[in-house]
C-alpha cells in the first residue's frame, strides 16, 4: 500500500477483539475489518486507545498489526500505534509494527516522565529518523499529560517529521491553528526546497479524533476524521464525510447530530462502579456484539465489564438509530 498524502476521509480507531480469556480474537478483528472495509472507510488506525492497546502485551499488539493488513490487503491504508513511555520504548514500537506491515506509525508525545516542548520536538525527530514509515502525531492529553503545541506540530510538518495530526485534545481553537497553518505548507516546503533544504513531506493531514464535533472539524478545512463511534456505525460517518464534501450541509449536520446521540452509548456504565473508559469501550464493544459483528464483548483486564442492564441500555441507542 502507498500511503497516501495527504490521508483523508474516515479512518476509525480499530477495537481489538477479545476472548474472554483475554487473547485477541482474530476471527473476530478479521470479522471487524470486512465490517468497516464493507462500510466504505478510508483507513484503519490500529493500537490506538480505542483499541486498547495500552493493555495489549507486545506480541498481542504485532498479532493485531498483521492480521488488519493481511485483512486489508492493500485495499486502504493501515496506520498502527507505536505508542510508549519514552523515545527508545516508541522506536522499538516503531520498529515492530512496521515489520508487520503497517504504512504509518502514530506517537504521542512520551509520558510518564515530564518533558518540556523541546524534548517532545526532539523525540518526534528522532522517531522520524528511524522510522521507515510515515510518522503521525498523537495529541491526547487526556493519556499522556502534555499538549502538543500547533506551533511545534506545524514546525515538525514543514520540515517534514511528520505526516499528519490526529487531534484528540478537545481544543478546537488549536485545531483551528493547525488547519489553517497547514494551508501554508506547500509554499514552505517550496521555499525550502529552493534552498536546498532537503524535505520528505508531500502532504501533511489533519484529522480530528472528536466525534461529536466531525462536521465541525470538516467546515475548519479538517482532512478527516478518527472516530470510535465509526467501529459502530462505519456507513454514517461516510455518509457525513460525503455529505460535508458534496457541499450537503444541512444533512451532513444531521447526520452528525444523529451520531451524536448514537454516542450517548457510552455513558452507558455506572461512573459509581467504573470508569469512563471501561463505559465507552464497553459499550462500542457490547454493541458490535449486539450487532454480531464481533464474538465476545470482553475488555481488557481491569477495566470493569457492562452488566447485562447496561448492555440492554446500548441496545436502545442501536435500535434509535436504526442500528437493530
Amino acid at each position: 500500500m502507498t500511503f497516501p498524502a495527504p490521508l483523508t476521509g474516515v479512518v476509525p480507531p480499530v477495537c481489538t477483539p477479545l476472548t474472554p480469556d483475554r487473547e485477541v480474537d482474530v476471527a473476530s478483528l478479521l470479522a471487524l475489518v470486512d465490517h468497516l472495509v464493507a462500510g466504505g472507510v478510508h483507513g484503519l488506525f490500529v493500537l490506538g486507545s480505542t483499541s486498547e492497546t495500552a493493555y495489549l502485551t507486545d506480541r498481542q499488539r504485532e498479532l493485531v498489526v498483521t492480521q488488519t493488513v493481511r485483512r486489508a490487503g492493500g485495499r486502504l491504508p493501515v496506520l498502527a500505534g507505536a505508542i510508549d513511555l519514552t523515545t527508545p520504548r516508541v522506536l522499538d514500537q516503531v520498529a515492530r509494527v512496521s515489520a508487520a506491515g503497517a504504512d504509518a506509525v502514530v506517537v504521542t508525545a512520551p509520558f510518564y516522565t515530564r518533558t518540556h516542548p523541546a524534548e517532545i520536538a526532539r523525540h518526534f525527530r528522532l522517531v522520524a529518523r528511524s522510522s521507515p514509515v510515515p510518522v503521525i502525531a498523537y495529541d491526547i492529553p487526556a493519556a499522556v499529560h502534555s499538549k502538543l503545541p500547533s506551533e511545534l506540530v506545524l514546525e515538525l510538518a514543514a520540515e517534514g517529521v511528520l505526516a499528519g495530526l490526529k487531534d484528540s485534545s478537545g481544543d478546537l481553537a488549536g485545531f483551528r491553528r493547525v488547519v489553517t497553518g497547514a494551508r501554508t505548507l506547500p509554499q514552505a516546503l517550496d521555499s525550502a526546497r529552493a534552498g536546498g533544504t532537503p524535505m520528505a513531506l508531500t502532504g501533511f493531514s489533519v484529522l480530528t479524533g472528536s466525534e461529536a464535533l466531525v462536521d465541525a472539524a470538516l467546515a475548519m478545512g479538517a482532512d478527516g476524521a478518527v472516530p470510535g463511534l465509526a467501529n459502530v456505525d462505519p456507513h454514517g460517518y461516510v455518509r457525513l464525510y460525503r455529505l460535508h464534501r458534496a457541499g450537503d450541509l444541512d444533512l451532513a449536520r444531521a447526520e452528525q447530530e444523529r451520531l451524536c446521540a448514537l454516542l450517548g452509548m457510552v455513558g452507558a456504565g455506572d461512573p459509581a462502579r467504573m470508569g469512563g473508559s471501561s463505559s465507552a469501550l464497553g459499550a462500542f464493544k457490547a454493541a458490535l456484539h449486539l450487532r454480531g459483528v464481533i464474538a465476545c464483548p470482553a475488555t481488557a483486564e481491569p477495566q470493569v465489564p457492562l452488566s447485562p442492564e447496561e448492555t440492554e441500555g446500548v441496545g436502545k441507542f442501536l435500535a434509535a438509530a436504526g442500528l437493530l
